[in-house]
């Protein structure tokens, strides 16, 4: 175990060095932004799979976080000198405000279960996109407006050096997160609130600090997303950025961390090839179908996610393999 544990983690480390050496051997910059679009929101991804996969937590409202990363960073650079330490202050306001509200939002609505939760963080992340709207001095509500980046990420292979950084760095984060003392609490949360809260803990406690952490990840990730258009509007708020999220959790596999970056990966590329696929082909127009197909094949082939179904399959095989060694010779004759 110990063998594989290390193999594991070589393996990840030559996948990050070709990560990074990759725009300076390409020299597609197509390729550049789509794998710096990949990495923002696979950081997204890891931020809901700390509620999803390892609290048991279903929220419609994730995209108030993420939202409001990429609104306090764009207003930031646009009224201030953008600079390389105004984007870094942006960041840490962005995350500041993100740990706060989603504090305070937990603490009223975690005490809910199930899909109670579910429709009231659908509810308050629905007064956040009222406001955005509305409030047209800072946001100008729907057209949104542009901003200047950094000079430093003029050079767009900067940025994506910077947000491979940021990946790394988050996953590094969340594993010893997730496999602290703290994180087996959560897991038993997930599995059974009442024989946890029998033990001594306090569920809300522990529910509360991970929508925390999710949230502050996930403004992280919302400030990257505005840097990299030099835009933003309210569509940074909207339900579809909660789905997407939602989506690359389940298809890359819940609670494994490696599965929302692997369906992050996923739905990018579908979204980028069936997009091109409708500018030739006049049967690819409407290819959000298609894209519904991938979804369906998805769920049908890897029923619990890619890296979660690829992972069953190895335990079961080294559990028969294992069970196959120690049966003794006269019940096997």
């Amino acid at each position: 175990m110990k063998r594989k544990f290390q193999l594991n983690h070589y393996l990840l480390v030559v996948i990050v060095i070709a990560l990074a050496i990759f725009p300076f051997v390409s020299d597609s910059r197509t390729w550049t932004i789509l794998l710096t679009q990949i990495f923002i929101f696979s950081i997204l991804a890891m931020s809901y799979d700390i509620l999803l996969g390892y609290t048991g937590i279903v929220s419609f409202g994730h995209a108030m976080f993420f939202g409001m990363g990429a609104y306090t960073t764009a207003v930031m650079l646009k009224r201030i000198e953008p600079t390389m330490g105004t984007f870094i202050v942006s960041i840490g306001v962005g995350m500041l405000l993100a740990g706060l509200i989603s504090f305070f939002i937990g603490l009223l609505t975690l005490r809910l279960k199930s899909h109670f939760y579910a429709m009231l963080t659908l509810a308050v992340s629905g007064l956040f996109l009222v406001l955005a709207e509305k409030w047209r001095t800072l946001t100008q509500g729907n057209d949104g407006f542009t901003f200047k980046a950094p000079e430093f990420f003029k050079d767009r292979v900067m940025f994506y050096l910077v947000v491979l950084a940021c990946l790394v760095l988050v996953y590094v984060f969340l594993r010893r997160f997730v496999n602290s003392p703290f994180g087996r609490v959560l897991v038993a949360v997930r599995e059974n609130e009442q024989r946890t809260s029998s033990l001594g803990f306090n569920p809300l406690h522990y529910k509360v600090i991970a929508s925390v952490v999710a949230g502050v990840i996930a403004s992280l990730a919302g400030s990257l997303y505005a840097v990299s258009l030099r835009f933003v509007n309210t569509s940074v708020l909207t339900m579809d950025i909660t789905l997407d999220a939602l989506l690359m959790t389940i298809i890359g596999g819940v609670g494994t961390l490696i599965g929302p970056i692997v369906g992050a990966g996923v739905i990018e590329l579908a979204q980028y090839y069936l997009s091109g696929l409708a500018k030739e082909y006049p049967i690819f127009e409407r290819w959000i179908i298609f894209f519904g197909i991938v979804y369906i094949l998805a769920v049908v082939f890897f029923p619990r996610g890619v890296v979660g179904t690829i992972r069953e399959q190895f335990w079961k095989r080294k559990m028969k393999k294992d069970g196959a060694k120690t049966v003794p010779k006269k019940e096997v004759s």
